[in-house]
């Protein structure tokens, strides 16, 4: 059996092969780099629709060295001034945080996250009702801020 032409069929193979992994290589190294997403994260990304996830930061602990916020206070809250504006739906989840005050002192406190949903083609319907769900909460319990995260999404329900 000869092996002349299997072993320049095989370099043959062998060079074709590696001719095109560096070929394809900087496109497939160019979608892994820092920040890209991740082939799941791309799949999920096809699925749902365009929407905004605003996420609100509550403190519990008074300024004024008040008594700190209580669970059936907020709720109250959120009955009253949240779920009229969004009341598709929403998430709360108790939280620790700390942040430094307008006196420059950390503050370690209780706090409470809000997860609100949206289709982004109303975040400028939804902005003002977030405006002042924000506003009523620093009046109410005596509050500095309340934090405000908001980015696109996709959703799917």
């Amino acid at each position: 059996m000869p092996l002349g032409p299997l072993t320049t069929r095989t370099r043959v193979a062998v060079a074709t092969a590696g001719l095109l992994i560096a070929a394809g290589a900087p496109a497939a190294y160019a979608t892994l780099g820092e920040g890209a997403a991740s082939p799941a994260a791309v799949t999920a990304q096809a699925r749902g629709k365009a929407y905004v996830e605003t996420r609100l930061f509550f403190g519990t602990e008074r300024p004024d060295g008040g008594p700190d916020v209580t669970d059936r206070q907020f709720m109250a809250f959120v009955d009253k001034e949240v779920t009229p504006g969004f009341p598709a739906g929403l998430t709360v989840q108790d939280g620790r945080g700390q942040w430094r005050d307008a006196n420059g002192t950390i503050e370690r406190e209780r706090s409470y996250e809000m997860i609100l949903f949206y289709p982004a083609a109303e975040a400028r319907l939804h902005d003002p009702r977030i405006e002042r769900v924000r506003e009523a909460y620093k009046k109410t319990f005596g509050q500095e801020s309340v934090a405000r995260l908001d980015e696109p999404t996709r959703a799917d329900f």
